[in-house]
């Protein structure tokens, strides 16, 4: 795998991905964007009974931030991190066109329901099919 100088790591609360991609960039010597899509927020925030939600929210994100560059320093790798929030295949496409990656490392789960496969609810496929670069499932 020669000529990939950037690369995305789209994380899904797999240390492994994480791990994995950052080994290969460390081969690879390349720039290492890490992004972590969170789904949209759904309903009325302020029915929560939480003064200030954005300190909740941002809490959350700083949480996922310090276990991503956790893992990143015991690698040895430096990472841009990237905290989205929308669907999740569109945005993993979205942040690799706009960093301009050559290829995007995700996972994928190992067991599947039939349920699951019938309704196409494979995060994978999607951006696998709408992808600017190849993709590396781990």
């Amino acid at each position: 795998m020669k000529g990939y100088r950037k690369i995305l790591i789209a994380v899904n609360g797999s240390k492994e991905v994480l791990t994995q991609g950052l080994k290969l960039a460390c081969d690879e010597k390349c720039w290492v964007t890490v992004v972590k899509v969170l789904p949209p927020n759904e309903g009325d925030l302020n029915l929560v009974g939480v003064k200030n939600i954005g300190d909740v929210l941002n809490s959350n994100c700083n949480k996922e931030i310090a276990e991503i560059n956790s893992v990143a320093d015991s690698e040895g790798a430096l990472v841009k991190t990237r905290i989205e929030e929308g669907d999740v295949h569109k945005k993993i496409v979205e942040v690799a066109e706009a960093e301009r990656c050559d290829v995007i490392i995700m996972g994928a789960r190992k067991q599947r329901t039939w349920l699951r496969k019938f309704f196409g609810d494979n995060v994978v496929e999607k951006v696998v099919n709408s992808a600017p670069c190849p993709v590396l499932v781990v």
